[in-house]
């Protein structure tokens, strides 16, 4: 039963992360963060600097994955579509 129970564990913490799309909303470089709109959902996903693969500017159309952050969901693994 533990080993039934480990493989649903990672199935879960896995869930979402399937790549995602959506548009840069806001993204200040200065400050080294922004917001993405996924095409998906209504909820805009936070995205940090370090979460970035490509630069990314507004209106930019996305690819990325989203985990859960200390501060709720946040985008990684960012790259322009």
């Amino acid at each position: 039963m533990t080993i039934i129970k480990q493989i649903l564990n990672k199935i879960v913490n896995n869930i979402d992360k399937v790549m995602k799309e959506g548009t840069v909303k806001f993204f200040n470089s200065a400050k080294g963060f922004g917001f993405i709109k996924p095409t998906d959902s209504d909820e805009d996903v936070f995205v940090h600097q370090s979460g970035l693969i490509d630069e990314i500017h507004e209106n930019d159309n996305v690819k990325f994955t989203v985990e859960k952050g200390q501060k709720g969901m946040s985008a990684v693994n960012v790259e322009l579509a």
